[in-house]
Formats: structure tokens, sequence, C-alpha cells
């Protein structure tokens, strides 16, 4: 199943994006100690360890959706706030937000099986990776959840707490997957202690303090109907 992304950059113009590969990175932070809290996070929820850091878990190319939307089987799904990695079809390299939406249930049973139970949602629209690259350490990514009618505010951090781009630049190289259609997510940072991720709306946000400018993407969490047999 094809997916066709389309992203407005600031100029104005568009990159259309048909999507051929989707990697989700896990367990990405370049600090070792928020490696062990999004680890101890996730042990809380009864999901083992990873056998090697940082993980790399490919996914369907149809789980890349720019959507409003996400349809979960359960009430123990829940996405986590990540830039992602996109090689437009004339290869140039894009940065956006995205929000990997997880099953938490099936986690349990295989990180990677989890990473295929749901969207990777991201925005529509990105920069030009070059040209924020002076300055990727400085750009900052939140999240917040939303429960009826509040809205919490869940994650909250900077690029530097994550590899950058350039070191998956170069594990895509290496593996001969740099290629047009290619969309990697960059992995999560920490979520704030107490606040319920289950939740009916997630909203991420990637900022340039340098600019102002800000990449902007919101989804409802609608349930399906209980399954019949």
């Amino acid at each position: 199943m094809a997916v066709l992304l389309t992203f407005e950059l600031p100029d104005g113009s568009t990159r259309e994006v048909d999507v051929v590969q989707v990697l989700n990175a896990g367990y990405a932070g370049r600090s070792q100690e928020d490696v062990a809290a999004h680890v101890a996070e996730l042990a809380e929820l009864g999901v083992p360890g990873p056998s090697v850091t940082p993980a790399l878990y490919p996914v369907s190319p149809y789980l890349a959706q720019q959507t409003d939307r996400v349809q979960a089987q359960h009430g123990h799904t829940s996405g986590e706030a990540e830039w992602a990695l996109v090689v437009a079809d004339d290869g140039e390299l894009l940065l956006t937000a995205a929000c990997d939406h997880t099953d938490r249930d099936l986690e349990v049973h295989g990180v990677a099986w989890s990473k295929n139970a749901g969207p990777d949602v991201l925005a529509r629209r990105a920069w030009r990776l070059a040209d924020v690259e002076s300055r990727l350490d400085d750009l900052t990514l939140r999240a917040w959840v939303t429960h009826g009618d509040t809205s919490t505010q869940i994650q909250h951090g900077t690029l530097a707490e994550l590899l950058a781009p350039a070191y998956w630049i170069d594990v895509l190289r290496a593996r001969g997957g740099l290629t047009p259609g290619t969309v990697l997510i960059s992995g999560t940072i920490p979520m704030t202690p107490g606040v319920d991720q289950f939740a009916d709306g997630w909203s991420v946000e990637l900022a340039d303090p340098a600019t102002g400018d800000t990449i902007r993407l919101q989804y409802d969490v609608q349930p399906m109907p209980a399954p019949i047999g």
C-alpha cells in the first residue's frame, strides 16, 4: 500500500514523498541516564529492556500518516514526541515533528510488534535539514495529552537529548537506506512522571527558538468498537 506524504516548507513550496521505508529508532538518547529513564518507564509497563541500544525497528510504510485521528483498539495506546528525518523524492533531507503511537499492551510481548500496531503521525510542515542543521541542539520538542477538556504537558526537551540526525544519516548510508521515500523516526525523550499517557488526544511541537517557527501536529485518539465474536 503506497503512502504519499506532502510537506509544506517555510518558503511556501511543497515536497511530495512516496514512502517506501519507515524506521523507528528506540532508546536513542545521547545521555545514558535518559535512556535508562525511558527503559524504566517501559519496565513499569512490563516491557523488557533492549539487548542493544540504540535500537532500530522497521515498520510498515503505510503507518507513516498525516492524520488528525488515530483509531485505537483498546485503552492502553499512547504517543511519543519525536522528530522525523524524511528523504524527499528529489533526495533532499527534511526535518519535521512526529508522534509514534504505540500499543503498550503489545509492547510487553515485542517492541517491534507494538510499533507496527499504530501509526507514526507526521506533521504537514517541514524544514530543510540544511537550514536548521547548525542549531539542531537548540530546537525544542514538546508534547501534550488531552483528557476531556484538559491539556497537560507530558514531554519537554531539546534535540540535544537525542542522537542527532547526522548519526542516523550515517547509519542509513551504511545500510544503503538513505534513499528517497525513507522516513526515520528519532526515538523519544522522557515523559513527565505522574501524567496519564493513555489520553484522548496527543499534540507534538517542534520549535526553532532562533526564528520562532514551530511545526505542530495534533490528533484525537478514537476507540474502536468492541469486537464481535
